[in-house]
């Protein structure tokens, strides 16, 4: 076993002053560290020093000889990981086994030497140098998942070293499971999903049976990692156990979310032995493939899947069948169940500042979040009316809540009691972006769905013109109370997500 605690923290900088900047960080978090259990309050911290990241030699001795003469308490990890193998360190071989050596003896347990090195290097060499340390043996695939990954972990284990490491570049989740199955075969074995599709393993990879997990504590040292505040705070990823029930969110883009925060502390605050991750998902039927696997028990759905996981459902909830778009499903004995509480979040929004019924609502946009609005306000006896980008789709949307439809070029020359923008445009990255423009607002109330930024650009002319605004994170938190009850049938906790939510955000 490498170490008692499996979240590793990864310490990278080009210089002495930040990689000690760091190292310090971490330590500090160490010991002030609360809301553990005791058993995992009091192991030392697991810490790679990324010694290729040094800028030098010079500057890599100036840090082992200030390392060797504090010598922190935690466990450590050298890594000096040339540029062939996907690292920086730019010096010869035989260099490289003497920082390893150095860190050591400053206080290092492991070091991690790539397999590109261990071939050129011969037994007796690697014992007179670093013999005294554990070794893992690592090997790195950056541009594609090798096609025989058996065949690499035999030739990792043929070098008798104490533990093996495979990180590999993965396009899909099931890739990715294929790296971390690895992991499970067989003990001390680290196994790396790496890229952004495949993000959410590694934040279940100890859960999987990783012997370690990485975690950067300021600058990523590869594809896809999570930060170590993220991985032991937000996710509690050191935790998580095969008795975890995985919960997630899937869409594209879906790192900017706010979900994860707002669930997690919900489990947290009721103990539940549950984790929420974001799910960057491109194909819908690599991440359906990974459900069983992974032992999902449901997801979120958010652009721009909302309506077409219809296809993937075994049962639809009628109100969503008839939104036509869902963005809740629930995993039931192994059966994929739809549902939507947007249209729970318009409402949530919308009810507290003004009355709804009799009042005429437009409605920016005709996808998954405007029909889910749309369908709400005609249920709430509101007058609706939409515009969109393509007019075709806002007509079969007016046909289907008997509402009315208006081009954008029209807007300033109605009056409306609320405006309801229920497209992306204006969400981070492009903020400085508005679906309509200030003379187009005409209304009492200007709600906006996106949640990121607080303040959207199409806020910000409403409140130039003395208009009440709604952000979007006032739907988000209506919605994910109703998501939270459907998933684990208990009362969610609604101040929990809300302070959560607004501090995530902020």
């Amino acid at each position: 076993m490498i170490a008692a605690n499996k979240i590793c923290a990864v310490v990278a900088a080009p210089n002495t002053r930040g990689m000690w900047d760091q190292l310090e960080l971490v330590l500090k978090r160490a010991r002030t560290k609360t809301g553990l259990p005791r058993r995992l309050r009091t192991l030392p911290p697991l810490i790679e020093l990324r010694l290729d990241w040094l800028k030098d030699d010079a500057e890599i001795d100036w840090f082992l000889r200030k390392l060797r003469n504090t010598k922190p308490s935690a466990t450590l990890i050298a890594t000096c990981r040339r540029r062939a193998a996907g690292g920086e360190y730019r010096g010869s071989i035989a260099k490289q086994l003497l920082h390893l050596a150095e860190a050591l003896r400053a206080g290092c347990a492991w070091y991690d030497l790539e397999v590109e090195s261990i071939r050129e290097c011969s037994p007796e060499l690697l014992d007179v140098l670093v013999g005294e340390g554990k070794r893992l043996a690592s090997a790195h695939f950056f541009g594609r998942m090798p096609r025989n990954l058996d065949r690499i972990v035999r030739k990792l284990t043929a070098t008798s070293s104490d533990a093996i490491k495979i990180a590999a570049q993965c396009d899909s989740l099931v890739d990715g499971l294929k790296v971390l199955r690895l992991a499970q075969q067989r003990p001390n074995v680290v196994a790396v999903p790496m890229g952004e599709i495949p993000l959410p393993l590694r934040i279940l990879s100890v859960r999987e049976g990783s012997a370690i997990s990485y975690a950067p504590v300021v600058n990523a040292t590869a594809p896809g990692q999570v930060g170590l505040n993220e991985m032991e705070d937000l996710y509690r990823a050191g935790q998580l156990d095969r008795k975890t029930r995985v919960y997630g969110i899937i869409g594209d883009p879906v790192r900017h979310s706010l979900s994860p925060a707002m669930h997690n502390a919900a489990f947290h605050a009721h103990r539940m032995n549950a984790v929420y991750i974001p799910f960057l998902v491109r194909n819908l039927r690599d991440f359906i493939a990974a459900i069983e696997p992974l032992g999902v028990a449901g997801f979120s759905v958010t652009l721009p899947h909302k309506e077409t996981i219809l296809r993937y459902l075994d049962r639809c909830d009628p109100i969503a069948a008839e939104i036509g778009a869902v963005n809740t499903v629930a995993v039931r004995a192994g059966k994929l169940v739809g549902y939507n509480t947007d249209h729970i979040g318009v409402l949530h929004a919308l009810q507290a500042r003004m009355r709804l019924r009799g009042s005429r609502v437009l409605i920016v946009g005709a996808g998954g979040g405007a029909r889910a609005a749309a369908f709400a306000l005609a249920r709430a006896r509101a007058s609706v009316f939409i515009t969109a980008r393509r007019m075709r789709r806002a007509a079969e949307l007016a046909d289907a809540v008997h509402g009315e439809t208006i081009e954008q070029r029209d807007v300033r020359r109605a009056r409306f009691d609320a405006i309801v923008n229920a497209t992306p445009v204006g969400m981070h990255p492009f903020a400085q972006d508005s679906p309509l423009d200030a003379p187009d607002l005409n209304c009492r109330v200007v709600f906006d769905m996106i949640y990121r930024p607080r303040e959207t650009r199409l806020l910000q002319l409403a409140a130039q013109r003395g208009i009440e605004t709604i952000p979007g994170i006032e739907m988000l938190i209506g919605q994910g109370l109703a998501q939270w009850e459907i998933w684990t049938r208990k009362r969610a906790p609604a101040s929990v997500m809300r302070r959560a939510a607004i501090r995530a955000l902020e």
